[in-house]
């Protein structure tokens, strides 16, 4: 799979939700030894995800004059998939 169709899939699940006109960055990126490194996980991004390969995925949604969210999951890429690194909780939480 490439970076652009990660990318896709994201935006495509905010679309179903209404909230596609809100999310106006990338979904994530690789990481490493560095906090933020290629491949971009972006529109058009063809960099072919490869097996071992960690990345980000963190897309946001963003209301002018409300607030935002992002949720940010670290998933190491599989011959079959994505495996996710991240355990938090995914129940809501009113502060």
């Amino acid at each position: 799979m490439t970076a652009g169709a990660v990318d896709a899939a994201a935006r495509d699940a905010l679309k179903r939700s209404g909230l596609a006109q809100y999310f106006t960055h990338s979904t994530g990126h690789g990481l490493g030894l560095e906090i933020h490194e290629m491949p971009r996980i972006g529109r058009g991004e063809e960099a072919v995800l490869q097996e071992g390969m960690v990345v980000t995925v963190e897309p946001g949604v963003y209301l002018d004059g409300v607030g935002g969210i992002r949720i940010e999951d670290d998933v190491v890429v599989t011959k079959t998939g994505a495996v996710d690194l991240t355990t938090a909780p995914r129940d809501f939480l009113e502060l």
